[in-house]
């Protein structure tokens, strides 16, 4: 094996050359700060992010957990809601001429300016960042939800009507299986703006959470403090993205197959 196939085709290469590039990216930022002489208030180097966690891990830990509950519970909820709206939009096309531009509309809106209105809404609890969550991943596991059910190929719906199947079979034995590679991939992009979305919304009306640490901490010029939620926000999202990726190659070995 060369070295070049080794790189892309070994599992200890798909290991090893992320961590490489971390700790590339690592030094990178170590050398920057020495060599331009960076006020640590300005731009901390990564061994003072590691001594501001190390100084309060509990309390970054207890504003970690917040996030991620208000992410994956936002999450869950965008899923609950954001596919059965595109099975509607599949299913009927005054529906999808109805929502669509709509949806456009909605999604365009900038989501920080909406923030401080939920909060008005519905106050400093918890509802304000599930509900930002939700605003960011509604549009697109919609469209893409809605994009795999559309892209049946038209010959095998034909064959499925030819054999007799009924509307409620077309759609689970073909439908909703063709369509399940293009609905991880609009879940994967999904849960990266989740984390954003939380974030979002703990910048605006919140007393815990890593986005209210972010902002504190800012605020009293502690940006080590506040790289260290950022790194503990990225390792998050992180997680949860390939927590999806693991899912998808349990539920979906067809699709792992023809890659």
């Amino acid at each position: 094996m060369t070295n070049r196939s080794w790189l892309t085709h070994s599992r200890t290469a798909a290991v090893l050359l992320p961590i490489v590039g971390l700790i590339l990216a690592l030094a990178l930022w170590w050398v920057a700060t020495v060599v331009f002489s960076v006020d640590s208030y300005l731009l901390p180097n990564p061994g003072e992010v590691v001594s501001s966690f190390a100084d309060q891990p509990g309390y970054l830990l207890e504003n970690t957990w917040i996030s991620l509950v208000e992410t994956v519970e936002g999450f869950v909820l965008s899923i609950l809601v954001g596919v059965p709206v595109a099975l509607l939009i599949v299913r009927s096309v005054v529906v999808e001429r109805l929502l669509y531009p709509l949806l456009l509309a909605v999604n365009a809106i900038p989501k920080i300016a909406i923030a401080p209105l939920l909060v008005v809404w519905f106050g400093f609890g918890q509802w304000p960042k599930v509900l930002m969550v939700l605003l960011v991943c509604f549009f697109p596991i919609v469209i893409s939800t809605a994009s795999g059910m559309k892209s049946t190929p038209a010959e095998l719906v034909e064959l499925l009507k030819s054999l007799n199947a009924s509307k409620t079979q077309e759609f689970f034995k073909l439908r909703l299986q063709y369509a399940l590679p293009q609905i991880f991939t609009g879940l994967k992009v999904a849960i990266s703006l989740a984390v954003i979305g939380s974030v979002i919304a703990e910048f605006v009306g919140a007393t815990s959470g890593l986005g209210y640490v972010i902002t504190s901490s800012g605020a009293s010029a502690d940006t080590a403090l506040a790289f260290a939620a950022m790194t503990l926000l990225s390792i998050m999202a992180i997680i949860l993205f390939y927590g999806l990726v693991l899912l998808e190659h349990l539920l979906l070995p067809w699709a792992r197959e023809t890659r």
